[in-house]
Formats: structure tokens, sequence, C-alpha cells
């Protein structure tokens, strides 16, 4: 598969089979991804990967605290920012409604929606959780140069025919996961992306979002 068929396969699977996943699977993946590229050539990152019992209880650690939390930990890096514009509000929106439409819970069923919602910190069944951790000190560069570490984690992964969800929803209890991980003072969870083997049978992951032209964000100037 060629890297234009790659970037246009992956997609957030949302809905796994319930098939173990060994480690060394898991560290080759790892080992592909960590050619990404970084700026100054910092590789900011660490991965933290968890299977088994300690993936349960990372999902049970982030379900009783936002038991008590509704509101999230995500302190001074929220996962969206407090008030979106346009055009980015409406495509949250349109991919939010379509991703419910699959799974047949309507609008006004808030506990059923919150219920799904709760699916996101159980890794919606795959079977490993990775957790992906970067210096505080750090800055927006560097969290682009995070994000290119990942993205070349999924498109490893789905050459391999496994798949992903990258999961900013982890942001919500990033300072119970600092605690859980014993994490050092400097260290913070940016967020978590659930792996491991997509169920075809799931009516969600036939959802595709939409994506914007390239007229719609692209300038050409001084092009012949």
């Amino acid at each position: 598969m060629t890297v234009s068929e790659l970037l246009k396969a992956r997609i957030s699977v949302r809905a796994f089979l319930d098939q173990s996943l060994a480690v060394s699977v898991v560290h080759a993946l790892l080992d592909e991804a960590r050619w990404a590229p970084s700026g100054g050539n910092l590789q900011p990152w660490k991965v933290i990967a968890v299977a088994g019992a300690a993936r349960d209880a990372v999902s049970r650690l982030a379900i009783e605290t936002l038991a008590e939390n509704p509101a999230g930990e995500a302190g001074a890096r929220p996962v969206y920012p407090a008030s979106l514009g346009e055009p980015y509000r409406t495509r949250r929106y349109k991919i939010g409604e379509d991703m419910y439409a699959l799974l047949g819970i309507p609008r006004e069923d808030r506990p059923a929606r919150l219920q799904w919602v709760a699916r996101n910190y159980q890794f919606f069944g795959a079977p490993v959780g990775l957790f992906f951790v970067i210096d505080r000190a750090m800055g927006h560069g560097q969290y682009a140069h995070l994000g290119m570490f990942m993205q070349s984690l999924a498109l490893a992964a789905h050459e391999r025919g496994l798949a992903t969800c990258m999961q900013e929803s982890w942001g919500m209890v990033r300072e119970s996961l600092h605690t859980h991980f014993t994490l050092s003072p400097n260290e913070t969870v940016y967020c978590g992306m659930a792996l491991g083997y997509a169920d075809p049978a799931a009516a969600v992951n036939t959802l595709r979002s939409d994506r914007a032209t390239v007229e719609e964000f692209a300038i050409f100037q001084g092009f012949e």
C-alpha cells in the first residue's frame, strides 16, 4: 500500500475485535514510528503501552475520576478551545452527528450519548492503549512533532492490518494519569490512542469524515 493510499484509508476506529495483540507487534510499530521527524531531533515523546489488567486499571481510573468530576482535568491544555469559531464548530458538530446517526442514538437521548462517550475510556474495546507523554517545558512546536510521531504510528499500524483511534479525550484525566503512571513533575500525558483489530461488522466503523478541498485551505503564490 502506498503512502497516499494509507493516508486515505486510515480512519478513527471506534469498535475493535476482542483479539489480543502481542507486545512484539506493538514494539515493532514503535520502532517504525520513531523515524518520524522532529525539530532539532528533540524526539519529544515518551509512550506508555497498556494491555490486560493494566489497561483495565486505567479505564476504571478514568471512569471513576470523571464520575466525581465530569468537567475533567484538562487544565491549561483543554481538548478544544472554549469557543470554536467557524468553520471549526460546524465541522465538529457534523462529525459528531454523523457518528451518532450510525450508532442510532438520537440527540435527545443524552444518557445513551454519555454511555458512548464513556467508551472512549475503554479504548472502544481495543486490546492495547497507548499514552503519549511530553515534557511540560516543550512548546507548541514540539506538540506538532509529537503529532507527526502519532500519525506515523497510525499509518504503520494500518499497513499491518491494524486500526487506531487517536484519543484526545484522555486529556480530561491528565492529572490522574500523571499520578497513576508515577510520572516525573516535568512530564504530562498529552493524549491516548486505541490500538487493535477493527470490528468490520460495526456500523460506526463506516464513518468517514468530510475533508475540505485544497482550494479551501491553500493559497498558491509565485507559480508560473
